[in-house]
């Protein structure tokens, strides 16, 4: 999505880059041709005043403009009282569009190609004199009425260049970060399958163990069906299947990708429930437990999945505290958090095995998944949380949570 965003803003500042300037360029070549016709103009009056005072014109003679190609001036007889070239005064002058304009008064304008091959532009205009009708004949050099032109031609060719090479520049990146993506994807995939293996290697210990168990109760079973201690190896097997259902409904959890809509839920309630689960197995092993949580305080998320993080933590407090302790679970809010801090008394985590914990099937105890602290670990990144681990050998442990409040805003 966000690739195809920056596509189109970079073909929209391409276009408006592009319209920009082919509008600038196409908007210098008026400018140019309203400049020569302001210069034009500026000559004619000028060429009046000298005609009206000098109606021989010998004061054009002094009259030369750098920006005149030549000048002349016809009158009605069709022959050049002055011209630019002292050899065409007084002959006739071969140009079958004067007679029309000295009758009508009209004005003739525009660019034509000179014998020279040089473009001018061209303004042919009568004088308006009281005495006599003449007719003014101008060609004046372009070229710095055209240096507007060119630099519009200039800017257009080093924006479309900047363009050009922006999208050289931006499609070689591109090529270079998809091979990095793909890059990044194999060393993903090699990453997850090595990790794959690692789990299904662990996966399959932590299932033969258990089968192994009641492969062996079966097989006294089925030898002795009569024998006294057949209660007993049942027992064990059912046991035995007991672990590994619990090892197949852990490890379908922590797979779970679906997702259900966030709703408020009140955590005093998520609190005690999972109290009243684990409560049996603590008393059992002499563990009190103590919970404190502010009633009517919501965390937002997933009912069950919340519930089973408290369940795992409650239950792997207990197993860290076979000789009986504590364990407290006590909540609060934190702004627009909620705080969940669940502490207990018992061994603790060596601190070389904290980089580790939340790693699936990484366990320290013989019957352990291992799944318990990366499922928690799982579900509450799935609620935008945060669970962070504070362990001392000997001491304790504490696992703190960060949830979001379920009270809008």
């Amino acid at each position: 999505m966000l690739k195809k965003v920056l596509l189109l803003c970079g073909m929209g500042i391409t276009v408006v880059l592009l319209w920009f300037a082919v509008s600038n360029y196409r908007g210098a070549y008026p400018i140019a041709e309203e400049t020569l016709r302001g210069l034009a103009l500026s000559l004619t009056v000028a060429v009046e005043n000298m005609a009206s005072r000098d109606p021989s014109l010998h004061l054009l003679d002094t009259f030369h403009p750098k920006d005149i190609a030549f000048l002349a001036v016809v009158d009605h007889s069709g022959k050049y009282r002055f011209h630019s070239n002292p050899d065409l005064i007084g002959s006739p002058a071969h140009d079958d569009r004067y007679p029309p304009l000295l009758r009508s008064g009209g004005t003739v304008e525009g660019r034509v190609k000179l014998g020279t091959a040089e473009t001018v532009y061209e303004f042919l205009v009568p004088l308006h004199l009281p005495d006599r009708p003449l007719l003014l004949h101008l060609a004046l050099h372009t070229y710095r009425a055209d240096a507007v032109i060119r630099k519009a031609e200039l800017n257009m060719t080093i924006l479309l260049s900047l363009v050009l090479a922006g999208w050289a520049l931006s499609a070689l990146i591109y090529r270079y970060a998809m091979r990095e993506e793909m890059h990044q994807r194999e060393m993903a995939r090699t990453e997850s399958m090595a990790r794959l293996g690692e789990m299904g290697a662990t996966l399959a210990h932590e299932i033969r163990n258990p089968l192994g168990g009641i492969k062996g109760f079966a097989q006294l079973i089925e030898k002795r069906p009569t024998d006294e201690r057949n209660r007993g190896f049942a027992r064990l097997i059912v046991a035995e299947t007991l672990r590994l259902e619990n090892l197949v409904t852990t490890l379908l959890a922590y797979s779970r990708a679906d997702r259900s809509a966030p709703a408020p839920v009140r955590l005093d309630e998520l609190i005690d429930h999972a109290v009243s689960l684990i409560r049996p197995e603590a008393e059992g092993q002499h563990i009190g437990i103590t919970a404190a949580c502010p009633e009517g305080l919501l965390v937002r998320g997933d009912r069950d999945r919340l519930g089973q993080v408290l369940l795992n933590l409650g239950k792997n407090a207990i197993q860290a505290m076979p000789d009986g302790g504590s364990l407290g679970i006590v909540a609060a809010a934190t702004g627009k958090k909620i705080s969940i801090v669940v502490s207990d008394t018992g061994e603790g985590i060596a601190p070389g095995q904290m980089a580790s914990i939340f790693e699936p099937f990484f366990t320290t105890r013989a019957q352990g998944t291992g799944l318990g602290l990366a499922l928690c670990k799982k579900i509450v990144e799935e609620h935008n949380g945060t669970i962070t681990v504070k362990s001392q050998p000997g001491h304790g442990t504490t696992v703190s949570l960060l949830l979001p409040g379920g009270m809008p805003g």
